[in-house]
């Protein structure tokens, strides 16, 4: 259950602070005030997409914070053992949200940052919101099928997810499969194009780490004239005549007679000796060096020219020799295959059909459980809709996979379905997207939600202007609706209907106001007078008179005898 909101320098709303509880509330105001904001906020909690148009105008960054109560059968442990919080931090979370003013997004749970992807896996047992974007969504065929597997539940959701994995090999081999039937132009075009590049990388015979050791060799041999001076002047500073080594020993002899006379000078004795040593090795090496040093002008040529060959294979084969081998090894593997393409066509075409057999029957499977699936909805969406001023109308859903060609696989299955309705008796079935309104829509869509939050987690349902288009009765029978769920469910609902305002067991007022040149939206909880002042309101537009006081008390009363009937 969210149980405090706090809103900071987000759009037009500089900072707000609200506390929630159980039960029914409602966000009114006048259009523009930001109710819709708060419902964009909520969003971000629960991992919607973040953009820095969120940020109010001349601030840094936005921050939304809120906090949740979660009960210990909650599916949120699960997530957050997963991700290794501690047993005393699952009591409750803290989400924090922050949007910087370049867009940059920053996700935290109970002061811990965490990825997006893991904030929207949370924020799905935590809050449902519907809005305008989900009415569409019954306008999009495409949809339906979504809305069906996740009624029928874990059984059709689990199965389809591995219809899709196969789908997906499936799709992957016929893909590979398609390669072997190119025309027999088209093939040897490719054939010859990989043998010449197979026997271009092996000819090249490249070892892995030799650029390098190239280059270094390179570097001497290019540099040989300054290696050779400056080696030779450094072996003669150190073992020439009158040279370093020849010094230190005279000061070594000096320094011995000094240890005879004086024991405390035998350690300065031992660090002098061990330089001296030290010196004679370095000597050595650097004689070594000058005597096996050759410069062979042919060498340097062969050099450059092993550099600029490996030069030209990055270019057409990858970054680094590495690449260029592993792209060697990926052409002779596809050559291989295609010069004993009738093998491999013969394999393929065997595991092709062994999934489409696989295929076949989960996608039988899944036909037979939507089915079943699909007269449940039918029967539960049309009482729904009877408690919502919709006594008679009939809700359908139409499969379309004996329109399609025979045995076709889809990627979801071989399902194709689309929700009719006829709202009134007597009427033909006809393509919701065809039929409906928007108060019809609204209706549908809100006895969809109170289905599905019987096996919904996500226990705060947010509805932002579910009751779009309707009026009236109709308006009564979901401010009615919308009360029952709340007795199980905590709501947070924005309306414009006096209807359904009156139902709440919390009324928030949202308005706009203008200081020091700038915008700010308030919020503040409503008592009872406020609650009638805003009903009033809502009833009769700007000019609150008595009869709309009288009127909005009575509503108010009216509704509180409702919600103690239910």
């Amino acid at each position: 259950m969210l149980k405090e909101l706090v809103i900071r320098q987000f759009a037009i709303i500089e900072e707000v602070r609200l506390q929630f509880k159980d039960g029914f509330h409602v966000l009114t105001g006048e259009t523009g005030a930001g109710k819709s904001i708060l419902i964009d906020a909520l969003g971000l909690v629960i991992g919607g997409r973040a953009s820095a148009d969120f940020v109010r105008y001349g601030e840094e960054k936005a921050e939304i914070e809120a906090l949740f109560e979660v009960s210990s059968s909650h599916p949120a442990h699960a997530l957050l053992r997963e991700w290794g919080f501690a047993d005393d931090e699952l009591d409750s979370l803290i989400i924090r949200r922050e949007i910087t003013v370049n867009g940059k997004s920053v996700c935290r749970i109970n002061g811990r940052t965490i990825t997006l992807a893991m904030l929207k896996q949370m924020g799905q047992t935590l809050l449902d919101i519907s809005g305008q974007h989900e009415h569409q969504a019954l306008l999009r065929v495409e949809e339906h099928l979504a809305w069906l597997d996740t009624f029928a539940g874990s059984e059709v959701i689990e199965l389809r997810e591995q219809y899709e994995s196969r789908y997906r090999e499936y799709q992957a081999l016929k893909k590979e499969l398609a390669r072997y039937h190119m025309d027999q132009k088209e093939l040897a075009y490719r054939v010859d194009m990989l043998q010449f590049q197979a026997q271009e990388i092996e000819a090249a015979a490249l070892v892995p780490g030799e650029e390098e050791e190239l280059e270094q060799e390179r570097n001497r041999l290019a540099h040989a004239e300054k290696l050779m001076m400056h080696t030779a002047h450094a072996y003669q500073h150190l073992n020439g005549e009158q040279g370093g080594l020849e010094r230190v020993q005279e000061a070594l002899n000096h320094l011995e007679g000094l240890v005879e006379v004086d024991e405390s000078l035998g350690s300065l004795l031992e660090n002098v000796q061990s330089a001296y040593y030290q010196l004679e090795e370095a000597a050595r090496a650097i004689g070594r060096y000058r005597d096996g040093f050759e410069f062979d002008p042919g060498r340097l040529n062969e050099v450059e020219e092993r550099l600029h060959l490996i030069k030209q294979l990055k270019r057409k084969y990858g970054e680094s020799i590495a690449d260029i081998l592993a792209h060697g090894e990926k052409v002779r593997q596809e050559l291989n295959q295609l010069e004993h393409r009738e093998e491999s066509v013969a394999e393929l075409e065997e595991k092709i059909s062994s999934i489409e057999a696989e295929l076949h029957a989960m996608a039988k499977t899944l036909t037979q459980l939507r089915k079943e699936a699909a007269a449940q909805l039918e029967t539960k969406v049309e009482q729904e809709l009877a408690d919502l001023n919709m006594a008679s109308t009939v809700f359908h859903v139409a499969f379309y996979s004996e329109s399609y060609q025979a045995n076709e696989l889809l990627p979801h299955g071989q399902d194709v379905i689309e929700f009719q309705i006829a709202p009134n008796p007597g009427e033909p079935l006809k393509p919701l997207t065809k039929i409906a309104s928007g108060g019809e829509l609204s209706r549908i869509m809100l006895a969809l939600k109170c289905i599905f939050t019987a096996t919904d987690s996500a226990h705060t349902l947010v509805f932002d202007e579910i009751d779009t288009g309707v009026s009236g009765r109709a308006a009564q029978a979901i401010a009615e609706k919308i009360a029952v769920v709340s007795k199980q469910n905590q709501i947070l609902c924005v309306t414009h209907l006096p209807q359904v305002a009156c139902m709440a067991d919390h009324h928030f007022y949202i308005s706009k106001e203008l200081q020091d040149d700038k915008t700010r939206t308030k919020v503040e909880p409503l008592d009872r007078r406020g609650r009638t002042m805003e009903l009033a309101r809502m009833l009769g537009g700007v000019e609150v008179t008595n009869r709309t006081m009288q009127h909005a008390e009575e509503m108010i009363r009216m509704a509180e005898k409702v919600k103690r009937n239910r």
